[in-house]
């Protein structure tokens, strides 16, 4: 799950019955593209003059307003125009702009043509290299911002394209940090066109100066990044301007970053410390900044192209051991899912999972609805009443968000779950492919009614808990002693909600016991990841160091006779 700094009132804003929408005419000149563009057009409106509108939408209580259309085929000079029946958030329709001052901005971006192998044909906005950030895109047209009266019975407004943004100069490798791109034949055959995973690889002090050696292997999972951020190798700034945190409540939240990140290299370099690979993966998609990880119908067989096509290749280049007994897997969130579910689905590839705060395991309690008894995912329903449902809270149990809120907004920026963000991808990963080609709906983005025979696929796929209980004959035996499962128990999330769930299975094994570990942490909020001594502003720092002393126990406990102690021991 994307951590965001702070979510979400869905504003209400109403306006003089019988209002007309402001209209916009959108375009874009031939200088600028020469060829017809199909993608989402998205058109803001802000108060705000810190900084440009597309830089200020978000699912949080001070975003401004987004309006979102499709375009197919929209030629140079062309007009696309935004008004009335464009879906808003968080104002629903721009016939309900109040009539003011603001600062309009234009941003298209882009949808490619995907020639499936299953025959399916979809237009879906593939990543350029930022982590599918539309308003970061490389190649995507916007406007200037402009200032504009909205008022009743205004004239059009016209705005003008006339600005890309441009390319993300090529990461260059350092000392330390090393970068590794392979194109899938699997995803490329999948795609119909050329698909690439990467890794950005953090290498242990005296990589080069000891080719012989070869090291165990830990998998970071993660969004997509581009660098390994809790790493580096000078002090921190002294002249960095403290920022403040609103995720953690903390002044110069940057310079702490910066120290403890220092401290990590220090430790790296030191004499005796462990020397082994840090491997984050990316693998950002046209649905999201990266796959979940495993094999799906709509995002293809993202889990196989990783296990058999990238990590050998970074295994031969970064002389990693190559055995199920010396790779290791932990994430937060996001990562902690996916840490969980390539334990699951390659339980022998893998020696251990240490999984904090993981999205939804168990789809009982997806965050907090039931996808399998619920009704609706908006409300809980009476006979007289409904009561609409938070999706976001702090410790102290005031909601933040509504589940109606990320749907509408995500809503404005992509139908067909185009939005690029947590619960398209959600259903973009677990859903059967639709008549239409794209993800079949868990619930109607508008009413939040479930459909229940999607359910029953997403259950038979990628319910965790379920596939455990299920296969627990054959899986428990490869995976005792391998689970490790982290969690606040005030989950942001409610993602604590189904941990409880799986953890209720894990206990009640016998045969054999899964002999792991389940732990929350008391008041701690998203994303909690398992260290009682530090807040989660610092524990989120330390992901690469904090569970080495559980991993060199299991190591040293289940390392085949001859396996290779000591080549990386130096």
């Amino acid at each position: 799950m994307r951590s965001l700094p702070v979510v979400l009132l869905l504003l209400l804003v109403s306006a003089p019955i019988g209002a007309s929408a402001q209209t916009f005419n959108v375009s874009f000149p031939k200088e600028r593209n020469a060829k017809p563009l199909d993608g989402r057009l998205l058109l803001m409106l802000s108060t705000d003059p810190s900084a440009e509108p597309r830089m200020q939408i978000s699912d949080g209580p001070r975003t401004q307003m987004i309006f979102g259309v499709d375009v197919d085929g929209l030629a140079p000079g062309a007009v696309a125009t935004v008004d009335g029946s464009a879906f808003g958030y968080p104002i629903r329709s721009l016939k309900d702009v109040p009539p003011g001052e603001y600062t309009v901005q234009a941003l298209l971006n882009l949808y490619e043509t995907f020639h499936r192998a299953d025959g399916s044909v979809v237009k879906l906005h593939m990543d350029q290299g930022e982590g599918q950030h539309w308003n970061l895109t490389p190649g995507n047209l916007y406007s200037k911002p402009k200032k504009i009266s909205i008022r009743p019975k205004g004239a059009p407004i016209t705005i003008s394209m006339t600005e890309e943004i441009p390319k993300i100069a090529e990461a260059k490798d350092t000392k330390y940090v090393r970068h590794l791109r392979v194109q899938s034949q699997l995803l490329t055959k999948f795609w119909g066109r050329p698909m690439f995973l990467s890794v950005v690889v953090l290498v242990p002090e005296g990589f080069d100066e000891h080719p012989e050696a070869h090291y165990p292997e830990m998998i970071f999972e993660d969004h997509f990044v581009d660098n390994i951020d809790d790493f580096r190798t000078e002090p921190p700034d002294p002249n960095l301007k403290p920022d403040y945190s609103e995720r953690f409540h903390l002044k110069g939240y940057n310079r702490i970053q910066q120290e403890e990140g220092y401290k990590t290299y220090q430790k790296w370099i030191s004499p005796g410390f462990l020397r082994y690979l840090v491997i984050k993966i990316q693998h950002a998609n046209p649905f999201y900044d990266d796959s979940y990880a495993v094999n799906s119908a709509n995002l293809g067989p993202y889990g196989d192209a990783i296990e058999t096509e990238l990590m050998p290749a970074v295994e031969k280049k970064f002389r990693g051991i190559g055995q199920g007994w010396a790779r290791f897997v932990y994430g937060g969130s996001t990562g902690g899912w996916e840490s969980l579910a390539v334990q699951v689905f390659y339980p022998t590839h893998y020696n251990g999972a240490f999984v904090a705060c993981p999205d939804p395991v168990d789809f009982h309690q997806y965050t907090n609805i039931d996808l399998y008894e619920d009704k609706n995912a908006f409300y809980i329903e009476g006979p007289h009443k409904r009561v609409e449902q938070p999706f976001m809270r702090d410790y102290l149990g005031h909601t933040l968000a509504t589940t109606i809120d990320g749907n509408a907004y995500e809503l404005a920026l992509g139908d067909h779950g185009r939005s690029g963000e947590q619960w398209d991808i959600w259903q973009a990963v677990y859903s059967p492919e639709g008549p239409d080609g794209y993800p079949m709906p868990i619930f109607d983005k508008v009413t939040g009614e479930i459909d229940h025979k999607v359910a029953e696929y997403w259950k038979e796929h990628y319910d965790l808990s379920a596939i455990l209980a299920r296969d627990w004959a054959t899986l428990g035996p490869q995976l005792q002693g391998k689970l490790h499962i982290y969690v606040g128990s005030d989950d942001t999330y409610f993602l604590n909600n189904a941990v409880y769930r799986i953890e209720d299975f894990l206990k009640s094994t016998t045969n054999p016991p899964y002999d792991g570990e389940v732990a929350y942490g008391p008041r701690a909020e998203h994303c909690w990841n398992g260290d009682p001594t530090l807040p989660n502003a610092y524990s989120r720092l330390h992901y690469n160091t904090m569970y080495l002393p559980k991993i060199m126990e299991r190591i040293q406990k289940t390392a085949p006779a001859g396996a290779d102690l000591t080549s990386w021991r130096y």
